[in-house]
C-alpha cells in the first residue's frame, strides 16, 4: 500500500534532521542574528527585525512545557477530546501542537518527539499529519 502524502508539507517533512534522523523534522528558519524560529516565514526576525532569514531543518525533539485536554471543540474536522501541548524544541523555538500516545504520563519536562499519524484532509483523502508523543512510550 502506498504511503499517504503529508497534510502540511510546508511545515514538516517525513525525513528527520541530522540530529534526529528517526523522527519527522520541522521546517523552520534562522536569522543572521542566530534566532531560530518556526514556522519558516519571510516577514522578518521577531528578535532583531532583520530580513536575512534562511531555512533550517529542526529536529523532531523537545520538552513538554504544558498540556491541556480539550473536551469541547466547536470546530469542524477535529473531534474532542484531544490534547494540545506547548513544546520547547531542542533547537530553541516553542511550538503548540497536538499530542498523541500515553496521555496519562504527561508532565512538564517530559521528552517529546514527532510522529506522523494518519488523518483525512477536507475532502476525506488519506494524509499524514505531524503530532508529538512522549519519547520511548
Amino acid at each position: 500500500m502506498e504511503t499517504p502524502p503529508l497534510l502540511k508539507p510546508g511545515l514538516y517533512r517525513a525525513e528527520g534532521s541530522a540530529a534526529r534522523p528517526g523522527q519527522p523534522a520541522l521546517l523552520g528558519g534562522v536569522c543572521a542574528c542566530g534566532h531560530v524560529f518556526f514556522p519558516l516565514q519571510a516577514y522578518g526576525c521577531e528578535r532583531c527585525g532583520g530580513v536575512d532569514l534562511q531555512p533550517r531543518v529542526l529536529s523532531g525533539a523537545g520538552r513538554l512545557l504544558a498540556s491541556a485536554r480539550v473536551h469541547l471543540h466547536p470546530g469542524k474536522g477535529r473531534e474532542a477530546p484531544f490534547t494540545v501541548g506547548s513544546i520547547r524544541l531542542d533547537d530553541g523555538p516553542i511550538v503548540r501542537t497536538l499530542i498523541e500516545g500515553d496521555l496519562g504520563a504527561l508532565h512538564p519536562g517530559l521528552a517529546m518527539v514527532t510522529t506522523l499519524v494518519p488523518v483525512a484532509d477536507a475532502e476525506g483523502a488519506p494524509r499524514l499529519d505531524l503530532r508529538f508523543a512522549p519519547e520511548g512510550v
